[in-house]
C-alpha cells in the first residue's frame, strides 16, 4: 500500500520555498528551484507534497516517455504516435540518487544487441521518466559535476541526447527541477548555481509556538496519515484548482516595457553575469502576476522576482555572502520606475488571499521536521528575516580575548600570550598541488585518477554493467573466433565475453588537510595576514578542484581540529578568519593530530587520497627536544606515503631553514609564500618514494 503523502498546504511556513515551487508549477520555463538550508527543515517533505498536489496529466498509452496526446514529441523513440485518447496519470516525482551513474540518468543502450543484431535498443533513464513531472535531487551539491552538467543541460534544452558508439537517441525531457542542499556539506560552483532558475534559503523557525504546531501536526500525521490528509483535502483541492487557473491565465499576462526596464536595470545594478537572470526574472514576474490572478506585471512582482532569482547569481566564490541588498534593490526599482499608468494590485481581486488560497494556517514540517511561519504564504511575500540571518555555528571557535596590544615576543620564546584575530590578505591564484600516482577517488580536478570520464588509456573486461565500450579492443577480442562462430563473410559476431570496457583517466578530488601554525612565532600581524591569505587562496583552489578540506591548528600546548574534513570550504574560511594566535609552537602535536585525522578518514573513505599542507616557519618549542619530536611525528606521515607540502612562512634576512628540514622529514616538498604565488611548476609535489631516495 502506497504511503499517504503529507499535504502541501499543511506544512508550516517555508513561504519562499512554497511560492517558488508553485511558480515553477505554473511556469516550468522558470528553470527550477535550488533550496539551501540546514537539515530537518522539511525540504524533502515539501517537494514530495507538491507532486501529490499537482493536477493529473494525460499521456499516450504505452509511451515510455510520457508524451502528451494532444502534442506528442515527433522524435519520440516510441513514436510516431497515432491519434488516440490519452490515459490520465498522476504527476510523477522522480528522485535522482547522489550515487547514480550517467547511464541511470540519461538511459542506456544495449551495446551487445546493437553490435550483434544491429538493433537500436534503448532503455530510458530518469530524465525520460521525469518528463512532464518533477525531478528531485536531494544533496545536489554532492552530485558529481558531470551529472549536474547533464541534468542542467537537459533542463535548459528540454531534451536529452544520448550518443554511444554511432548510435544516437533523442527524447523530450521537460520537468520541474528541484535541488536541495545543506551548505555546510559544500557549495555548488557558481556556473552551476546560475543554471537554477530560483533559489531560496530555509531555516527552522525560532518561534516556540510555530515549533509546537510543527510537532503537534507531525504527531497527528504519524498517528493517522489518511485521516490527517483527509482533513486538508479541501485546501489541497482549492490550491490545485488555482494552479490550473494560473496556468490558463499565464499566456495572457502582459509584461510591459516599464517592467522590462526595471528587470534589466536590476540585473545590471547587481552586476549579474550574462542574460539568464533577466530572462528568469521576466518569467518569474509573469508567473507571479498569473498566480495573483492579474494580467499585468507590477513593480511588486519584479521586486519579488529579484529576491528569488538573483541572490545565488551574485556569488562568484564560496566566500561571498549570500543574499541581496534590499535597499539597493528598492532604489533601483524607484529610479527606473514606470509611468502613472502602471496597474496596481486589486485588493479585492483573486490575489487577495495569497498564493495558496484560503487553505492556510500553520502546518507541519513533515518528515523532515520543518519549521517557519504558519499558514499559506501571502501574495509575493518578502524574504524571511530568519532565512537571511545566518546563525553562528555552535562549534565555531570564538576569538579568545586578547591582551592590550604590545610588542610581539621574540619568535618561539615569548610568553603564551594571544593576539586578536588578524584579517586575511587578499587571496591569489596558487600553484597546482597534486598527489602523485593514479587514484580511484571521487571525480574532481586535482590529481590523476581512473574515472568514467577522461581520455581513454586502455581496455579491460567489464566488471558488472558495461558503461564505456572500447570498440577496437572488442573487435580485436571477437575477431579470432569468427570461423568457430560460423561467420565466413562480411560482418562480425560479437558475444558478451568479447566486450571490453574502456579504461579512462581523468582527475579526482582529494582530501586537503591544512595544518596551520598559530603560535607566537607566527603572530606578527603582517606575517599572519599573509599566511591566512595564502591558506584562503589554497581553500579557494580546493573549492574549484572539488576537494574535501580539513583544518588543524596548533599553538600553546596542544593542537586542535578546528574543522573536521568537509566539502564546505566556506566553513573553513570562516574558522580561519577568527583564528587566534600566540603562545608556544607544539609542532609535533599538530602533526600527530593530523595523523589521527587522516587515519580516521582513510577508514571512512579509503579511495580519497590525502594531501597534507603544513603552513609553518618550522620552529618548534615547548617540552624536551621539540624538534626531534616533530621529526618523529613527520616520519609517521612519510612512512604511510602521505603526499605533503610545507608552506615555508619564515621571513627576515637570517633564515634557519627549519621548514625545509620538516619537508624532508615528511618526504614532501617545501614552497615559500612567494613561490606559492608563481605560475604552476610541474611536479611540485614529487613522488614520495623518489623524494625519499634523493634524501
Amino acid at each position: 500500500m502506497a504511503s499517504v503523502p503529507y499535504p502541501f498546504t499543511a506544512v508550516v511556513g517555508m513561504d519562499d520555498m512554497r511560492l517558488s515551487l508553485l511558480l515553477n508549477a505554473v511556469s516550468p520555463g522558470i528553470g527550477g528551484v535550488l533550496v539551501r538550508g540546514e537539515k530537518g527543515t522539511a525540504k524533502s517533505t515539501l517537494v514530495r507534497s507538491l507532486a501529490a498536489l499537482l493536477p493529473a496529466m494525460d499521456v499516450v498509452p504505452g509511451c515510455r516517455f510520457s508524451c502528451a496526446p494532444e502534442a506528442p514529441d515527433p522524435e519520440c523513440p516510441d513514436g510516431p504516435h497515432e491519434s488516440a485518447p490519452g490515459v490520465p496519470r498522476p504527476t510523477r516525482l522522480v528522485e535522482l540518487p547522489v550515487g547514480a551513474s550517467e547511464d541511470r540518468l540519461v538511459g542506456a543502450l544495449d551495446i551487445e544487441r546493437a553490435l550483434s543484431e544491429g538493433v537500436k535498443a534503448f532503455e530510458p533513464g530518469l530524465l525520460a521518466r521525469a518528463h512532464r513531472g518533477i525531478l528531485y535531487v536531494d544533496e545536489v551539491n554532492l552530485l558529481h559535476d558531470h551529472l549536474v552538467d547533464l541534468l542542467l543541460d537537459a533542463a535548459a534544452m528540454g531534451a536529452s541526447h544520448v550518443e554511444r558508439e554511432g548510435v544516437s537517441v533523442r527524447h523530450a525531457a521537460r520537468f520541474l527541477l528541484v535541488g536541495t542542499m545543506n551548505p555546510e556539506e559544500g557549495e555548488l560552483r557558481p556556473q552551476l548555481l546560475d543554471r537554477f532558475g530560483l533559489t531560496v534559503e530555509v531555516a527552522a523557525s525560532r518561534d516556540p509556538e510555530q515549533r509546537v504546531e510543527v510537532v503537534r501536526r507531525r504527531l497527528a500525521y504519524d498517528d493517522d496519515p489518511a485521516g490527517f490528509a483527509a482533513r486538508w483535502a479541501g485546501e489541497e483541492a482549492a490550491l490545485r484548482e488555482r494552479i490550473v487557473a494560473a496556468r490558463a491565465l499565464l499566456p495572457r499576462v502582459r509584461l510591459g516595457d516599464d517592467a522590462l526596464r526595471q528587470i534589466a536595470a536590476t540585473c545590471a545594478a547587481f552586476e549579474v553575469d550574462g542574460m539568464r537572470a533577466d530572462i528568469v526574472m521576466a518569467r518569474t514576474a509573469t508567473a507571479l502576476a498569473a498566480w495573483a490572478g492579474r494580467t499585468d506585471v507590477t513593480v511588486e512582482d519584479v521586486r519579488q522576482a529579484a529576491l528569488l532569482a538573483l541572490p545565488h547569481r551574485r556569488r562568484r566564490s564560496p566566500f561571498d555572502a549570500p543574499g541581496l541588498d534590499e535597499d539597493k534593490l528598492d532604489e533601483t526599482l524607484e529610479e527606473f520606475g514606470g509611468g502613472d499608468d502602471e496597474p496596481e494590485p486589486d485588493p479585492e481581486g483573486p490575489g487577495d488571499d495569497g498564493p495558496d488560497g484560503d487553505g492556510g494556517g500553520p502546518g507541519d514540517g513533515g518528515p523532515d521536521g520543518g519549521g517557519g511561519g504558519g499558514g499559506v504564504p501571502p501574495q509575493a511575500p518578502g524574504p524571511e528575516a530568519e532565512s537571511a540571518a545566518q546563525e553562528p555555528s555552535g562549534d565555531r571557535p570564538e576569538a579568545e580575548p586578547s591582551p592590550a596590544a604590545g610588542p610581539a615576543p621574540a619568535p618561539g620564546t615569548g610568553p603564551a600570550r594571544e593576539q586578536s584575530p588578524v584579517g586575511a590578505a587578499e587571496p591569489f591564484r596558487t600553484k597546482v598541488l597534486t598527489v602523485p600516482g593514479v587514484g580511484d577517488g571521487a571525480a574532481g580536478r586535482r590529481s590523476r585518477a581512473r574515472t568514467e570520464h577522461g581520455r581513454t588509456t586502455g581496455a579491460r573486461r567489464p566488471r558488472g554493467a558495461l558503461t564505456k565500450l572500447h570498440l577496437a579492443a572488442t573487435v580485436q577480442a571477437a575477431a579470432p573466433h569468427q570461423r568457430a562462430r560460423g561467420r565466413s563473410g562480411a560482418g562480425l559476431v560479437v558475444h558478451r565475453d568479447d566486450l571490453r570496457q574502456a579504461v579512462r583517466e581523468g582527475r579526482e578530488g582529494n582530501l586537503v588537510l591544512f595544518v596551520v601554525d598559530a603560535s607566537g612565532s607566527m603572530a606578527a600581524r603582517q606575517r599572519m595576514g599573509a599566511v591566512k591569505g595564502a591558506v584562503l587562496s589554497l581553500l579557494l583552489d580546493a573549492y574549484q578542484r572539488r576537494d574535501k578540506v580539513g583544518l588543524v591548528t596548533f599553538r600553546g600546548r596542544d593542537a586542535e581540529l578546528v574543522l573536521p574534513p568537509t566539502s564546505s570550504v566556506d566553513a573553513a574560511a570562516a574558522r580561519l578568519e577568527r583564528l587566534p594566535t600566540g603562545g608556544r609552537t607544539p609542532l609535533a602535536a599538530g602533526l600527530l593530530k593530523a595523523h589521527d585525522v587522516l587515519r580516521v578518514e582513510r577508514l571512512r573513505d579509503p579511495a580519497r587520497r590525502p594531501l597534507l599542507v603544513v603552513v609553518t616557519d618550522g620552529r618548534a618549542t615547548g617540552g624536551p627536544e621539540p624538534l626531534r619530536l616533530a621529526a618523529r611525528a613527520a616520519g609517521l606521515h612519510a612512512a604511510e606515503g602521505t603526499a605533503s607540502v610545507v608552506v615555508d612562512c619564515e621571513t627576515g634576512p637570517v633564515r634557519l631553514g627549519l621548514a625545509a628540514e620538516l619537508a624532508r622529514d615528511l618526504g614532501g616538498t617545501a614552497v615559500t609564500l612567494d613561490e606559492l604565488r608563481a605560475d604552476a611548476i610541474a611536479g611540485l609535489v614529487k613522488d614520495v618514494r623518489t623524494t625519499r631516495r634523493a634524501a
